[in-house]
């Protein structure tokens, strides 16, 4: 059965229910446009022993025959997800994770696969919406629809899932999902605009949002189909077991919330508070009792410790560092840290740190990307790593994360837009932040120590991007807004709302909500209260450099543009590429050449690239009569002169009577292969053949007379009868004058015969 569905103006999202897959818990086939996902809910027929948290696992695939692509590659078939795949994961994932009930503990998986695209619609917020309905209709528990929109503005107008077409001008663009009545998840970027029109694009993505979970409850209710929910008994904590947990830790978790201490020694006393009231519950009870309850008690303890901090800072506006809910924690700033890097920094903010690095590159460095759009590359990349000893653990090395992938992919966004367009700095950029320590918004710290790498590059970024992460705690009506909040108000807390931008605007942000029910107005103040904490770090990253390095590293590749003619770009690369190896090869630069015509060198010293850009200039050069050129012989011809290549792939005949105001009896005694020495053009033949002189270069002897040009044409164009010729220089019919031995192909006397080449 296909249900439609219509919202955000236009708009219709429709949905195959009891058609595919249906020994899944649940599943259904989305579409808008063309574009179609099937998504897939299933869970396992029974929970695991000893989990203690939410087996949630999401997938997001796209086929390539969607696109009617076959795949690169050796083995052409689809392999690891690729980073796309990845983030679009994570836009599922993160919505539809708080909906589930606090005591599911079933492992539970949702699977969307790409299986059409037209090219025009992303199916990453259709598969969302998919797999909100794929739910409802299991019978996994799961609260209430979730619906997810992109939100963009395009030449003024507010439009709801734009076209991929549409995206290329739009000045900000989305990703917003919750429920009818709050927002749980955004994500985006934009061209630095205000909180009021982020606000505003957050409305009318909530409209489209409520008219979508609207309609899955029809469908649900419609259909026929929905199953009958697992029962999940709630479990209720035994007061007299509450009661001794309290006793034993309530009082101590409560001082160490109201004590500073750093991060490590704060989670080592918290270790050892929790230790010894699980030792005292052990001692009372048996240890054989206490492998019962001991699920129990780590849950009174966690929220026994959640509680004390929520506590502090919702009734004494004092956080677990001693700062108050607007404070932002020190910051300090340096640049230029890795010496033979093209630009680097250390960011420290508080106990989080980042040391990122800037690369500089060539055309060739651009990565490629795949899928199922038409093949792009990108120019600006940005690589977040995060070590397990950045915490302080021994963690295994398995390859880039989800979570890496996410937070690169946000600081990415918000740095991306203030980069230079190709036209004005034509470097390939690659930005890696190592987090060196953490607790608290790395990725809000990689943002900054991007900028500052950057402008040690002496990349000119438009503007300087600062990020900063806000968190909430809400009880009812008390409610606290933090400003750069620290590991564990993120971990114990209701939002983790981060928000890049300059000081003129918003250019990415990310919000993940743990609640339900934020309005608008609670939204706005917290908007508000980034933006004086993003100009605080502003001012502090502006005071260690506040613009771009005047001058690039020693060590980064200096890139030189040149237009040459379309039809001159033949020429320049040469037949199966042989010109432009040699000129890469003599010059030891990089060459790379656009459709356009724009030749772009890069070399490690400026001498490098301008004997490229020389050789360049010089093959594509029209050849003036008059004019100077620096010539190469490259054959000797006795009796004739010489062969000169006086500008690449351009050669001329250098006669005999050229080379030098003295006679020339022997070519090769003046002048060899290889030789290289000035010349002059002083004839373009209608033919398209050269004349060179060397001998109009040089210093006229004292008392020379030139005979007459018209005199010397006439010689050249003389009767060819007779073979012989005066030895003392007179006229030949041949046009090679006179006067040499013929056994040497005939000399010249002074001014005779010119070239009839």
């Amino acid at each position: 059965m296909i249900y439609e569905v219509e919202y955000g103006r236009g708009k219709t999202m429709s949905f195959d229910v009891g058609r595919y897959a249906k020994q899944s818990n649940g599943s259904t086939m989305v579409r808008l446009g063309d574009t179609m996902a099937l998504v897939n809910a299933i869970a396992a027929e029974k929970e695991k022993e000893g989990i203690d948290f939410m087996p949630l696992q999401v997938e997001f695939r796209e086929r390539a025959a969607a696109a009617g692509k076959i795949p690169g590659g050796f083995f052409k078939r689809e392999g690891r997800p690729t980073e796309k795949e990845i983030l679009s994961a994570r836009l599922i994932d993160r919505p539809i994770r708080p909906m589930f009930p606090k005591e599911w503990r079933v492992e539970t998986q949702v699977v969307s696969t790409i299986f059409c695209s037209d090219q025009e619609h992303d199916a990453d917020t259709i598969a969302a919406t998919g797999a909100s309905l794929a739910l409802l209709l299991s019978d996994i528990p799961f609260e209430e629809a979730v619906a997810e929109v992109r939100v963009a503005r395009v030449n003024g107008e507010i439009v709801i899932d734009p076209t991929f077409s549409e995206l290329e001008t739009a000045d900000y663009e989305f990703v917003v999902a919750g429920t009818k009545d709050s927002i749980l998840m955004v994500e985006g970027e934009s061209h630095e605009i205000g909180e009021a029109d982020f606000v505003e694009a957050l409305r009318h993505g909530s409209m489209a949002i409520r008219e979508l979970c609207a309609g899955q409850e029809k469908i649900v209710a419609e259909c026929g189909i929905a199953k009958k929910k697992r029962i999940q008994d709630e479990h209720v904590m035994d007061a007299a077991l509450v009661a001794q947990v309290e006793a034993q830790a309530a009082a101590k978790l409560r001082e160490l919330a109201r004590t500073v201490l750093a991060k490590e020694e704060r989670s080592h006393q918290t270790h050892e508070v929790k230790e010894a009231a699980r030792k005292a519950i052990t001692e009372k009870v048996g240890e054989l009792q206490y492998e019962h309850i001991k699920g129990d008690v780590d849950h009174i303890l966690y929220d026994i410790e959640k509680r004390e901090m929520r506590n502090m800072i919702l009734e004494n506006n004092i956080r677990l560092d001693g700062r108050n809910s607007v404070s932002i924690r020190p910051i300090s700033c340096e640049i230029g840290v890795l010496p033979r890097v093209h630009g680097s920094s250390l960011f420290t903010r508080g106990e989080t740190q980042s040391l990122s690095s800037c690369t500089l590159g060539t055309k060739r460095d651009e990565q490629s990307i795949e899928g199922l759009q038409p093949e792009t590359s990108k120019r600006f990349m940005l690589h977040y790593n995060f070590p397990p000893y950045s915490v302080g653990e021994v963690g295994r090395y398995s390859g880039t994360g989800r979570r890496e992938i996410g937070h690169g992919n946000l600081a990415e966004r918000a740095l991306k837009n203030l980069v230079p367009p190709v036209t004005e700095f034509p470097y390939t950029l690659r930005l890696v932040s190592d987090i060196l320590e953490s607790n608290g918004s790395s990725s809000m710290a990689t943002v900054c120590a991007g900028t500052l790498a950057l402008f040690d590059a002496g990349v000119p970024l438009k503007k300087p991007v600062a990020g900063i992460a806000m968190g909430l705690i809400k009880e009812g009506e008390r409610v606290a807004i933090l400003s750069d909040i620290l590991g564990n108000e993120d971990h114990l807390g209701d939002m983790d709302f981060k928000v890049c931008g300059t000081r003129d605007g918003i250019t990415a942000c990310q919000m993940d909500m743990k609640i339900k029910g934020i309005d608008f107005d609670l939204l706005e103040r917290a908007l508000m209260q980034a933006r004086d904490g993003r100009f605080h770090i502003l001012d502090k990253m502006e005071s260690t450099i506040s613009a771009p390095k005047p001058e690039l590293s020693q060590y980064a590749p200096r890139l030189t543009t040149i237009k040459v003619p379309v039809d001159a770009i033949g020429l320049v690369i040469g037949p199966g590429g042989k010109t432009i190896r040699q000129i890469q090869t003599d010059s030891g630069v990089e060459i790379n050449i656009e459709e356009d015509g724009t030749v772009t060198i890069a070399a490690l010293s400026g001498e490098a690239s301008d004997r490229a850009k020389q050789f360049i200039q010089a093959l594509i050069a029209e050849p003036e009569e008059g004019a100077t050129y620096t010539g190469r012989v490259t054959q000797v011809r006795e009796g004739l002169g010489a062969i000169v290549e006086f500008l690449p792939k351009k050669e001329g005949l250098l006669h005999i009577s050229e080379i030098d105001y003295q006679r020339v009896e022997n070519v090769s005694d003046v002048i060899q292969v290889g030789d290289v020495f000035d010349v002059k053009l002083i004839a373009v033949k209608p033919d398209g053949k050269f004349s060179l002189s060397r001998k109009a270069l040089l210093p006229v002897p004292e008392g020379w007379e030139e005979r007459p040009r018209e005199h010397r044409e006439h010689r050249d164009r003389g009767d060819r009868g007779d073979r012989g010729g005066d030895r003392r220089g007179g006229d030949r019919r041949d046009g090679r004058g006179g006067g040499g031995d013929r056994r040497n192909g005939g000399g010249r006397g002074y001014g005779g015969g010119r070239d009839r080449h």
